[in-house]
């Protein structure tokens, strides 16, 4: 009796994409789909997908076969139809809380395999015995690169006994950070996707002052000559929130990095297992045995120690957690070849007895 286990395709998958990695989120998606024997419908976001059409034109010129990836455009009517539509077996979707959960809830009641990231809250813990060069440096690009709009960003830096003391440098930094549209040289981050979206930054800052939060740098009136129209907002500091403001409860998504003060790591990480979120987290610090205790210790998917953005490499998995994600299967690596594919078991017997034996016949055949 022999038993196999065969990982087949799953058929016609889909993949819905954000504004902020219009390139490389679908590249997370229909690569891996195909190569485990699938075909994919795309649905890029509505703000920018020009990125997408860009990439199903080097598809084309790489002899991809017709059909293999397709694309539709749209927002609500294209997104239910992917939910709907009884041939699409399963989902990838990387955006907002909001529409990630209703892809989740609406796919699955569709008898649909869904993966959903989703929306977070970064956490950086500051140890004393941290590199002070490096340590700032890391926080500033996390928190303010993509002017804050990517899922990874260090919205929050939780700094732990005397490093306290480094904030005014960390202020200094920000401060020296470019702000110009993002094609021009040496801009250290570009404008917001929309005016709604430096709005709402604007309004969650604000929040944050009316709450008691000591603003450190403010980023909101920053003008960019040749461009005073756009969607700019500068490098900002929030100081002394606390775990109930609105702007720590709710992922900012824009240049604003949030700050705080504890005085144990024992204390930063009940703080950050208390946030409902849990897609990245990262540690600074020279003591091997506080990096093993916050690493076992975190309730967080993907962390880093002294590295500020943990996002892993292609041959591991995407492997957000908790409130960032919803689904069972992660993106890329084994877990993305486990989510586009199916198993199936064949079990057979085949018995000794009905052995058929033949003796080889070498004359010719005749009439009897």
């Amino acid at each position: 009796m022999d038993t196999m286990t065969y990982r087949l395709p799953l058929g016609v998958t889909a993949g819905i994409t954000p504004f902020n990695f219009p390139a490389m989120i679908p590249l997370w998606m229909f690569p891996m789909s195909l190569v485990c024997g699938n075909t994919m419908v795309m649905k890029p976001s509505e703000r920018d997908p020009g990125a997408c059409m860009m990439l199903m034109e080097l598809a084309n010129e790489a002899g991809f076969p017709k059909g293999t990836v397709n694309v539709i455009h749209g927002q609500h009517e294209a997104v239910n139809f992917i939910c709907d539509h009884p041939a699409i077996r399963a989902i990838s979707f990387v955006g907002s809380d909001t529409a990630g959960k209703y892809i989740y809830e609406r796919g699955s009641i569709n008898g649909k395999r869904v993966q959903a990231n989703m929306g977070a809250k970064n956490h950086g813990v500051i140890m004393p015995d941290a590199n002070k060069e490096h340590s700032l440096n890391q926080l500033v690009g996390a928190a303010f690169g993509a002017a804050g709009q990517r899922c990874m960003a260090l919205s929050t830096a939780i700094f732990v006994g005397e490093s306290k003391k480094w904030i005014p440098e960390l202020v200094e930094r920000a401060k020296k950070l470019k702000v110009n549209a993002g094609h021009e040289p040496n801009a250290d981050l570009g404008p917001l996707i929309s005016p709604a979206a430096k709005q709402r930054v604007c309004d969650l800052v604000q929040s944050g002052v009316s709450e008691g939060a000591d603003l450190l740098l403010d980023g909101r009136g920053v003008t960019v000559p040749g461009y005073e129209k756009g969607n700019f907002v500068g490098p900002t500091v929030l100081h002394n929130v606390k775990p109930n403001m609105k702007c720590y409860t709710e992922e900012i998504f824009g240049p604003v990095l949030i700050s705080m003060e504890v005085d144990t790591i024992d204390e930063a990480i009940d703080l950050i297992n208390s946030n409902p979120y849990g897609n990245g987290t990262a540690i600074f610090t020279t003591n091997g045995a506080t990096a093993r205790k916050y690493t076992q210790q975190i309730d967080v998917g993907q962390v880093g120690v002294n590295v500020p953005i943990p996002v892993p490499l292609p041959m591991f998995s995407f492997t957000g957690s908790r409130g960032s994600f919803r689904g069972d299967t992660n993106f890329y690596g084994k877990q993305g070849v486990q989510f586009y594919t199916q198993v199936k078991t064949v079990t057979q017997m085949w018995r000794e007895d009905d052995v058929t034996h033949t003796k080889a016949a070498t004359a010719m055949p005749v009439m009897r």
